[in-house]
């Protein structure tokens, strides 16, 4: 039962592609050099120049490295799980590699209208993670979830302080967070959770009830 539990969760499989794409990206940069990494690495110069477009899926399952990864991973496991078993398979998998794309068209449009620097990379599975937290927050608003796994607060809010503090922490301390991917996620998520809550009223309003108890 456990096995097939497992060769049917598209969580667990995300997560070990995810794994996998972070080991054949550091064997990458260590024989090639980072001249190669534009070829997995969402760039903004390159995209706008009509290249590389693949790299908006590419780099979903690309991290920076294992502190990243893990920390991606764990919410994914978490909050990945809880979708794909709230939404149906099928639709979490669309769904997650949607908020993804999307994620990622933000990071680009952003870049492109407020920031000069148009060679920079983003990798990571964080705005299709926002994207799951979206749809959350709209779904369950009053799940009550721990930040940090230590904090206690709704998830709409949560998802609120999350996108502050990443960017706050950005700012002060100067570190490369793709906080217009978040937010481009986030977007997604909202935009999603409010279509299924005109599409399936009866459905979301019972869903709400549950996890406000």
């Amino acid at each position: 039962m456990a096995r097939k539990r497992f060769n049917s969760s598209y969580t667990l499989w995300i997560i070990i592609i995810n794994v996998v794409a972070f080991i054949i990206g550091l064997v990458i940069l260590n024989n090639y050099g980072e001249s190669e990494i534009s070829l997995i690495a969402l760039q903004p110069a390159a995209v706008l120049a009509g290249k590389n477009l693949w790299t908006f899926i590419t780099s979903m399952f690309m991290h920076a490295n294992l502190t990243h990864l893990f920390v991606n991973m764990l919410s994914l496991l978490f909050i990945g799980s809880f979708v794909e078993r709230l939404i149906g398979k099928r639709r979490f998998l669309i769904f997650y590699l949607a908020s993804g794309i999307i994620a990622g068209l933000f990071f680009v449009l952003i870049t492109f209208l407020f920031s000069g620097d148009m060679d920079i990379y983003a990798v990571g599975a964080s705005g299709a993670i926002f994207g799951l937290g979206g749809l959350l927050a709209v779904l369950t608003p009053k799940l009550k979830v721990l930040v940090f796994f230590i904090i206690p607060m709704p998830m709409w809010i949560a998802m609120i302080f999350l996108l502050g503090i990443l960017w706050l922490i950005s700012i002060t301390s100067g570190l490369a967070i793709g906080n217009s991917a978040h937010l481009g996620g986030l977007i997604a998520g909202l935009a999603y959770g409010f279509y299924l809550k005109l599409k399936y009223p009866a459905k979301t309003r019972m869903i709400q009830r549950y996890f406000s108890r």
